[in-house]
Parts: structure tokens; C-alpha cells; sequence
């Protein structure tokens, strides 16, 4: 069991340490035609301000920044690929008139696995100096090579587990068109039994004009990253990054099967960011 709550959602204490998560993908459509599926994988939690000011290596045998490993970090898998990481983020959030998210942001995403990676959605989560959030974005990449941001945001703290939305713009999977929107729910939540543990829940749900199509969600709970964590990851998960995109193209094999509409790949938007 799991106990929500409806504070602000709040950061670990910056640090050095990476966050290493365990959990699992689920996947739900549900027209016009039923299929669902759901499979383990980890994913990690990185103090992007934290990973930029430290000089000194980081004190893993098997995860590296950089450069490759069991698992690694790269920073141009991520932003622009030019600048270092916080100063993207920055100037990305200047540019859209948030002035106000001075804290730690903690990039959530997968790791490259054997230097192999594929992220179709990755969370920076843009904390205040108090611990506050003040912003998500949202980084979705599509099997073509594009990229979009949406930002989530009101002017306010964001709080445990509120509704946000914002209208689809970029095109993902051929089975679903560019239209609708996507509502979106993150949540923190502390198992009863793990005193010190946080569950991590990103939830991304697609509706088109007459209702709900998608219904998704990654969960992990997260843990200190060791060496032996990492390798009990690699033995359970082994190619997690390489079997995402395995994945994606056996799902779409079955809905085409199902003969579920199949939409051509439109023009990407102008535009970097939505709102």
C-alpha cells in the first residue's frame, strides 16, 4: 500500500548520488480496438545542477557520465546537445518567463545500456529554491528523430498528483492522430514498508475528441544508486534500452493487425515548446 498526498511535490536533497529506479511501463488502448500490454524496466532520477557543478568522478565502478559503461549518462542525448545541461534548462525557462524555478532539477529517463539508448518521453522536474516544483517538461522523442518539449506549468507550485494538460502537436505513433490532447499526472508516493523509499508515477493519458484513447504510465521506485544495484538491474533487465524499441515496433505490428486507422507522419511544429 501507498500512501499519496496532496502537498507540493518535493525533490531528494540534491547530491552526487544518481537515483536508480525500478518499475515497470503500462500501456492501455482503449479504441478502436483493445490492446494493452506492460513490462519491468528501471529508469534513473539525475540532479542535473548537482551533475554540472561536480568536478570529480563519479564514484560508480559501472556507471559513467559521458562516456561508456554497463550504464551510462550522456548530456547530448538530451536539450540541444550543445550546452551543458542546466544551462538548456535555463535558458529554456527564461525564454517561456519562468524565472523562479532556482533549485535543483532532477532529469528522470533512461540510461544507455551497453552505450544504447532510446527515450520516448524523459521528465525534467524544475524545482524552486524551497523544494517546491514550479514546472515539468516533457522531452518526447519519436522513432524519426524528432523532438518536442511540452511545459507544464501555472504560475504556481505544482502539487502531488494534479491534472495538467496540453494539446497534441507532435506526431508520436502512426496509430493515433495529431490531434486531442494528452493529460498529464505525476506522483510521489512512500510504500508503508520502505521507510525511506520513494515511488516515483509519470502518467500520460491521450484523448481524442470523443474521449479517452490511451491510458499509460511509468512507475519506479527509486533507491540509491550502488555498483550492486546496477548490476542487479543489468541481470534482470538485460537490452532494457534496446528491447523499448523492440517493442514499439511489435505493438504497432499487432495494431496494424487489428486493423486499428494508420496515420501518415505530418509536418513536425515550428515551434520547440507547447504550452
Amino acid at each position: 500500500m501507498t500512501q499519496p498526498n496532496t502537498a507540493p511535490l518535493q525533490p531528494q536533497a540534491a547530491a552526487l548520488r544518481i537515483r536508480l529506479c525500478t518499475g515497470e511501463v503500462l500501456h492501455k488502448r482503449l479504441r478502436p480496438a483493445k490492446n494493452a500490454f506492460r513490462y519491468g524496466v528501471f529508469f534513473i532520477r539525475v540532479p542535473v545542477r548537482a551533475l554540472t557543478a561536480q568536478a570529480v568522478s563519479l564514484p560508480y565502478r559501472f556507471f559513467s557520465h559521458n562516456r561508456f559503461n554497463l550504464l551510462s549518462f550522456f548530456d547530448k542525448d538530451h536539450g540541444d546537445g550543445r550546452q551543458s545541461l542546466s544551462k538548456w534548462i535555463d535558458d529554456l525557462l527564461h525564454a517561456e518567463g519562468i524565472h523562479d524555478a532556482d533549485g535543483e532539477i532532477w532529469l528522470q529517463c533512461f540510461p544507455r545500456v551497453l552505450g544504447y539508448v532510446f527515450n520516448p518521453v524523459s521528465f525534467w522536474f524544475c524545482h524552486r529554491r524551497d523544494g517546491t516544483l514550479r514546472a515539468i517538461v516533457c522531452e518526447v522523442s519519436n522513432t524519426f528523430g524528432e523532438k518536442h518539449l511540452y511545459l507544464l506549468e501555472h504560475g504556481d507550485a505544482l502539487r502531488n498528483g494534479e491534472e495538467m494538460q496540453a494539446q497534441k502537436i507532435f506526431h508520436v505513433s502512426p496509430f493515433c492522430e495529431v490531434k486531442g490532447k494528452y493529460r498529464f499526472r505525476f506522483l510521489q508516493t512512500q510504500p508503508r514498508n520502505a521507510e525511506h523509499s520513494i515511488r516515483h508515477v509519470a502518467r500520460i493519458d491521450y484523448d481524442d475528441q470523443q474521449g479517452p484513447v490511451l491510458l499509460t504510465s511509468i512507475s519506479g521506485e527509486e533507491q540509491t544508486m550502488t555498483d550492486q544495484q546496477i548490476l542487479k538491474v543489468m541481470l534482470r533487465y538485460p537490452l532494457m534500452t534496446a528491447g523499448v524499441v523492440v517493442r514499439i515496433h511489435l505493438q504497432a505490428l499487432r495494431l496494424w493487425l487489428k486493423r486499428v486507422p494508420f496515420f501518415s507522419k505530418p509536418v513536425p511544429p515550428s515551434q520547440e515548446v507547447s504550452r
